[in-house]
């Protein structure tokens, strides 16, 4: 089955030169140990080798890293959370090592460079205050130099005032697929999917857990439970001249994340660069964006690689899907009815917005009310699992198996496209994500690359309950009433993926 390609992985032309800061993918799910937080992980500098020395992969330090909620559907976020990070580097001249022996903690004297970060928070208004500081976690860089990441994982771990938790550090690259997608969609040969290209790569990652009520409008999660998360990128220009690079002028945005697979499969690439410094608020207002999801060019591929007939346009339902949010009610481009009739999450279902002011962009956006499930599925919604994709992200969603379902119309038609539903043969994490805070695996001790997936158990990583009939049931805003459990009606039918 074809599929699209990692989450943000080197998506645009310029970011692939600066790996540093380029965003690969974010996650936000109800935490599952901790049901009044909400989780959310974002990721950058994919593709690491865990022997790639000797200088690993550093935080950048004269970049800023945010992670974004907008809680009333203006496109702008209301709340933003920003990394910035400062070098301790011990090594002087006289030594190329990273660490001149084993290291067991943050603070072992054999850790030459070492990274620290301050997390501050902002409420829309560049009102910037510091809330943590604390040291990153290092590069892993192999068995004899660190021979047990978790205590490194634990001492990195800071909470947060007035609840939370925060861990800046490695972690072990939670998306899983087969990315031989870009060679012609597999070259037409479907026998030779099945391979987990990230299986043993690392990431830089910041997991953020914090209380529902810091991120919902007004404060009240019950009232207000959807929100839209994206992770961006602020650099400041390099001056560069023989042997150094100092940074000038104001910090620039290059980088940005919300859903995944948007910028990489649906930006055609004369636009990604573009797409990469533009704030969500401004996606609808560019024809060439709107056009990319109402003509996407993926289905076309599909069907002239694979004689899968692509869905007649304007496809309203990837407009819900990623720019709006599913809602019954949700505003569509053309001003026709919205094509799934569910609700879901899009911010128009919290009480307190203001319809005349919500603006369609593009973000990952989650229903705080929805709660955790107590067997996720990998397939998320269409699988009748709403706390999964495209209700945010957890861990274990198998996001390419979704998002090509859902690129085939099987959102909006209410059933799996028979001839898709094989996937790419990589329905899980090569690794167990771990069942508590800060829920990613620990950085891999193997070259990463063409390692076969493993499917097995993977710790539950968010979830949904169901009523008596085994119906999942959805909780939403309903104008003053607040929270009402109301079910998908019409004809929006539970999926159910179909045995081959």
């Amino acid at each position: 089955m074809p599929v699209a390609s990692a989450s943000s992985h080197r998506e645009a032309p310029l970011i692939a030169g600066d790996p540093a800061v380029d965003n690969t993918d974010v996650y936000a799910f109800v935490s599952p140990d901790s049901p009044d937080t909400v989780t959310i992980i974002a990721n950058w500098f994919g593709l690491q080798e865990p022997n790639g020395g000797p200088n690993f992969y550093p935080w950048a330090t004269e970049a800023n890293y945010d992670i974004d909620i907008d809680s009333n559907g203006n496109g702008k976020p209301d709340v933003s959370y920003r990394i910035t990070f400062n070098n301790d580097d011990r090594r002087g001249g006289s030594t190329f090592l990273y660490n001149n022996g084993p290291v067991t903690s943050l603070d072992d004297e054999n850790l030459l460079f070492r990274q620290n970060y301050t997390l501050s928070v902002s409420h829309g208004a560049n009102d910037w205050k510091p809330i943590v500081t604390g040291p990153a976690a290092p590069s892993y860089t192999g068995p004899a130099s660190i021979p047990d990441y978790a205590p490194l994982v634990k001492q990195a771990t800071k909470s947060l005032p007035g609840g939370g938790s925060v861990y800046v550090g490695a972690a072990e690259d939670p998306f899983f697929l087969d990315l031989r997608v870009f060679d012609l969609l597999y070259g037409g040969n479907l026998s030779e999917v099945g391979t987990d290209t990230l299986a043993g790569y690392n990431v830089n990652t910041v997991v953020l857990q914090v209380p529902m009520k810091d991120l919902a409008l007004n404060g009240d999660a019950k009232r207000n439970p959807v929100i839209g998360v994206w992770s961006d990128t602020e650099r400041r220009s390099l001056q560069l001249s023989p042997g150094a690079a100092h940074p000038v002028g104001e910090a620039v945005q290059v980088s940005r994340l919300g859903n995944p697979l948007v910028n990489e499969v649906v930006v055609p690439v004369n636009l990604k660069d573009a797409f990469n410094g533009l704030s969500p608020s401004k996606d609808a207002t560019i024809p060439e964006v709107v056009k990319a999801v109402t003509d996407p060019e993926l289905a076309k591929l599909i069907q002239a690689v694979y004689q899968v007939p692509a869905p007649a346009g304007p496809r309203n339902d990837l407009v819900e899907i990623f720019l709006t949010g599913i809602a019954k009610n949700a505003p569509t481009l053309d001003g026709s009815h919205p094509p799934i009739q569910a609700d879901l999450n899009s911010q128009v279902l919290n009480a307190d917005v203001q319809a005349q002011a919500f603006q369609p962009s593009e973000m990952l956006r989650l229903n705080m009310s929805v709660p955790v499930t107590a067997k996720p599925q990998r397939l998320g919604v269409l699988a009748g699992d709403l706390q999964g994709f495209p209700n945010g992200r957890r861990l274990t969603d198998d996001v390419v198996d979704i998002a090509v379902q859902a690129m085939e119309g099987a959102a909006a038609s209410g059933k799996l496209v028979d001839a898709l539903a094989a996937g790419d043969k990589v329905d899980a994490n090569d690794v167990k994500f771990s069942d508590t805070f800060p829920y990613v695996a620990l950085p891999s001790k193997q070259a990463g690359g063409a390692k076969s997936s493993v499917v097995g158990d993977i710790a539950p990583a968010a979830a949904s309950k169901s009523n008596d009939s085994g119906t999942p049931v959805l909780p939403v805003a309903a104008g003053s009433a607040g929270v009402t459990a109301l079910a998908f009606v019409g004809g929006w039918l539970w999926l159910r993926r179909r045995r081959a």
